[in-house]
């Protein structure tokens, strides 16, 4: 069963954690688009077969557009999700952000962070959205990108991990080949640019929610 812990005092900066040994620890970063019409239950089928496997996972929320979320706020809050691991008494020798969508993209971010107090050894991007320039240039999910953004392109290089490169610890990209929310494009030139490495598979969107699916078990298998 997992515990909450609260990492701020705003309603949605709190985790769920779910521990299940010592194999490391996961982050898990939902998806959504920013918006807080979703939230981390999400993940919660992937954190609890994380623990199945031996690892704690740390299923975190975050400030959402519609709730104060946006650029900067949902970026502060990933960070100080992580970095609150620091005070629940784990060995965070490996520490592993795994993101869907949107949670990709937050996943990936946290690796370009400069300093921080609980750096991630291992990034795993499920269909996330790495280039947020070219996530405005698209209009994905009705220029969700452009909101979350407050209208500032330049604000790209604050918060697009594809414009943070280096990033801080290898990572894997899963994405499906049917994929009509997020395009394989946007993993396809972030693997060539950061020399991640990239599973795709004949799936959609949704499929990495469901750990049965097997662009799931490809990233049981990478961690």
């Amino acid at each position: 069963m997992a515990s909450r812990h609260r990492y701020g005092e705003d309603a949605s900066q709190f985790g769920d954690l779910h521990e299940g040994g010592d194999r490391g620890v996961a982050v898990l970063i939902h998806g959504g688009f920013w918006r807080d019409r979703y939230d981390l239950t999400l993940m919660d089928p992937l954190a609890a077969d994380l623990a199945a496997r031996g690892w704690t996972a740390w299923n975190v929320e975050y400030r959402r557009l519609g709730g104060g979320g946006g650029v900067p706020a949902t970026l502060d809050d990933a960070a100080a999700a992580i970095d609150h691991l620091a005070e629940l008494d784990l060995d965070l020798s490996r520490v592993v952000a795994i993101g869907h969508s949107a949670g990709g993209h937050l996943a990936a971010w946290a690796a370009t962070r400069e300093d921080p107090r609980v750096p991630v050894t291992g990034v795993v991007s499920q269909a996330g959205v790495l280039d947020l320039r070219r996530a405005w240039e698209l209009g994905l999910s009705n220029d969700v990108t452009r909101e979350f953004l407050g209208g500032d392109l330049e604000r790209c290089a604050e918060a697009s991990p594809i414009e943070r490169l280096p990033l801080s610890a290898p990572a894997l990209l899963v994405h499906g080949s049917r994929d009509d929310t997020v395009p394989l494009e946007i993993s396809e030139r972030f693997a060539e640019l950061s020399g991640s490495r990239l599973v795709v598979a004949d799936e959609d969107h949704f499929g990495h929610l469901d750990p049965s699916n097997r662009m799931w078990k490809a990233v049981i298998e990478w961690l």
